[in-house]
């Protein structure tokens, strides 16, 4: 009897047709158990994509993790003959933290690993299948590629320090320009390098053409060997007919210690973010056996139920604005570039206003919400001040700095304090997040105190010694015997996009942008 495709979900069918694809391509299952000794996770924490793993004692005392990755598995266990190229494909439950409620969430990838002597040709079967596997999806579809040899070739290439490199890596990954160019100055790089590391974020779409446009940027072997890997692998797939929905994108990056070369990113039409994540990771393989190289892919196919749920976006650009002074600020500007609405906008009592003829749609929320309605794709781009951006550590592209609301970010206490590092500091903030991540820089032990309002009265009353908070003029201080005592973070209204809106309406939101830095105060 023929099996009826159409009695299955979404999930159940296209892992089915995946798992036929990969055995037909002559890779073998590989299972592994639910539960892993603790210590491969410890001994090799820095190839995890979180260091916060499930654990448990078993019956006979040793500790065991649920495991949280597959490709670490994989890479300890794999059986590959000397010379020979180990091809595997898996289909497992993985455990990691959910940001957003700090519990953890259990997730079913699929995916396959091809360890040891991994050439040319085996790097271009693993990007051919993953350009078919997310056909097999039925949706409109994108792969980004990009390699880490050539942002790391950059930064040798411009100086930039070690201790500097995190925080590059992050602004070129979030398509941060203007934050880009300010840590590049801190760094102690020239204009030049400043202006290099930002041009990668425009090294973006067909291959022929960023290909074409990186060759005169290329400063050294290393950026030049990772453009010839890119030219060679897209040539191959370009003999298959396989490059129309193939994409470069040289702002592309990852953890540099897993990756160290080609990169993968792949979207789905109407899931917020990428369903598929992979590329080359030979510092991990070459970890338990010397020489040995590795890439690979996973797809997220708890994003297809959400697919299944979702209902078809429309034609018009959505855009999250806070309700709010700052709300209307930016609507009065964007309508004065075209993107304004037949009704009223500041009258109108409705959440959502729109004009289809100018192809815009407004959705107008809590000012703490634009960023989740952004990054889960309710909304394609917003506008949100850089403190909550911060605070909420959304995983978006962070396009544009409005320069509106212009504040800052402040340590402040009594006017005679003196810190006593002996002791722990108590600190009061509703920016748990923002002071967490100050105060590790620092070094400083502390005790958080979170408050919702009113954080000026924690040191009055005893409560804290210092308080972290936004001070726009400093006047609520004064009045109150309080000081600053370090700004340590500019803020203002930043546009952000989905990354996964960004690969589908690339044009129509850098058309946006490009209107909006127009027209903006210098």
């Amino acid at each position: 009897m023929e099996l009826d495709w159409n009695i299955l979900k979404p999930q159940e069918r296209l892992t089915l047709q995946l798992r036929m694809l990969y055995e037909r391509s002559g890779f073998r299952q590989y299972h592994m158990s639910r539960f892993e000794e603790y210590g491969l996770y410890q001994k090799n924490r820095s190839f995890l994509p979180s260091e916060q793993v499930i654990t448990f004692t078993d019956l006979d005392g040793r500790l065991l993790a649920l495991k949280p990755d597959v490709t670490l598995s994989i890479a300890k266990n794999a059986q590959v003959e000397p010379q020979g190229c180990g091809r595997y494909y898996y289909s497992e439950n993985v455990y990691r933290p959910r940001q957003e409620s700090h519990t953890f969430q259990e997730s079913r990838q699929i995916g396959l690993e091809c360890n040891g002597a991994v050439d040319d040709g085996v790097t271009a079967q693993a990007v051919s299948l993953a350009l078919q596997s997310l056909a097999l999806s039925g949706r409109a579809f994108a792969l980004e590629a990009g390699h880490m040899g050539f942002v790391a070739g950059l930064l040798d290439a411009v100086g930039a320090p070690e201790s500097a490199c995190p925080g590059l890596l992050t602004c070129i990954r979030e398509k941060n320009k203007h934050e880009l160019q300010k840590q590049a100055a801190e760094a102690g790089l020239s204009r030049q390098g400043a202006e290099a590391l930002c041009c990668l974020s425009a090294l973006s779409g067909s291959w022929e053409q960023v290909l074409e446009e990186a060759d005169p940027l290329a400063l050294n072997a290393a950026m030049g060997a990772a453009l010839e890997e890119l030219r060679t692998l897209c040539a191959a797939l370009a003999s298959q007919g396989q490059t129309e929905h193939l994409r470069l994108d040289l702002s592309l990056v990852n953890d540099m210690e897993y990756y160290n070369g080609l990169v993968l990113q792949g979207y789905l039409a109407g899931a917020p973010r990428a369903v598929l994540k992979g590329g080359r990771y030979d510092p991990l393989a070459a970890r338990f056996r010397p020489g040995a190289r590795a890439v690979g892919f996973a797809l997220y196919l708890d994003e297809l139920n959400r697919l299944d749920d979702a209902a078809e976006r429309p034609a018009m650009l959505s855009v999250a604005l806070p309700k709010g002074r700052l709300g209307d600020r930016v609507y009065s500007l964007l309508a004065g570039v075209g993107y304004g609405c037949p009704e009223n906008y500041q009258e109108s009592r409705k959440l959502v206003v729109e004009n289809p003829a100018a192809g815009i749609r407004y959705f107008l929320v809590k000012p703490s919400d634009v960023a989740i309605y952004v990054e889960h794709g309710a909304a394609d781009v917003g506008i949100v001040g850089k403190d909550i951006l911060a605070e909420s550590g959304a995983d978006i592209y962070e396009l544009l700095d409005t320069g509106l609301g212009r504040c800052r970010m402040c340590v402040a206490g009594p006017q005679d304090f003196v810190d006593d590092p002996s002791r722990t500091l108590r600190v009061a903030t509703k920016f748990v997040n923002i002071a967490k991540a100050y105060y590790a820089a620092q070094g400083r032990d502390i005790d958080i105190i979170k408050l919702n309002g009113s954080i000026e009265l924690a040191p009055l009353l005893g409560l804290s010694d210092v308080i972290v908070d936004i001070v726009e003029t400093g006047t609520t201080l004064r009045e109150n015997h309080l000081k600053v005592l370090t700004e340590f973070m500019p803020i203002s209204a930043r546009l952000i996009a989905n990354r996964a809106s960004y690969q589908f309406r690339r044009r129509e939101i850098d058309t946006l942008v490009q209107k909006l830095a127009e027209v903006m105060e210098p």
